[in-house]
C-alpha cells in the first residue's frame, strides 16, 4: 500500500473572500473549491499551489469566544517556489507586506518573507526539504 499521507495547512481568516482573492493574486494560488454556508459566507475553501493544498475558512464565533484563534501566534508557512525574485515582485505588487526581501541564505536557499492581508507570516524560497528524497 502506498503512503497517502499529506500535509494540508488550514488557516482561518476574518474575511475569507478578500483573503482568497489576495492569495490568488499575490502568491499564485489557484482556487480548487469553495463551499458556502447557508448565509453565503465561506464555510470552507481549498486553494492549490503546485501539488500542495491550503484549506481555509472564516473564524467560528465560538472559537473566537473561547480564545482559539491563531492571530498573534508564532507559526508561519514556508512554500518552495522556483523563481523567488519574481514571486516576491508579484506578492509585493499585490500588497503583501514584505518583512524580509529576497536574500541568499548560508544553507544555499534564496528566500523572502512577508505577511498577507490579515497578518499571517509566509516564507517563500528555493529550498526544497524533500528534494533529497526524490533523487
Amino acid at each position: 500500500m502506498t503512503d497517502r499521507s499529506r500535509l494540508f495547512p488550514c488557516l482561518r481568516y476574518r474575511n475569507p473572500r478578500p483573503a482568497i482573492d489576495f492569495l490568488v493574486a499575490a502568491f499564485g494560488f489557484a482556487i480548487h473549491s469553495i463551499h458556502e454556508g447557508p448565509d453565503g459566507t465561506i464555510a470552507h475553501a481549498e486553494l492549490r499551489f503546485g501539488n500542495g493544498l491550503l484549506m481555509l475558512g472564516g473564524f467560528d464565533a465560538d472559537a473566537v469566544a473561547a480564545g482559539r484563534t491563531v492571530t498573534g501566534g508564532a507559526g508561519s508557512i514556508y512554500v518552495c517556489v522556483p523563481y523567488v525574485d519574481a514571486h516576491h515582485d508579484k506578492a509585493a505588487a499585490a500588497g503583501a507586506v514584505i518583512a524580509r526581501p529576497p536574500e541568499d541564505t548560508p544553507y544555499g536557499s534564496r528566500e523572502y518573507s512577508c505577511r498577507d492581508i490579515e497578518g499571517y507570516e509566509w516564507h517563500f524560497g528555493s529550498y526544497d526539504p524533500l528534494a533529497a528524497d526524490e533523487s
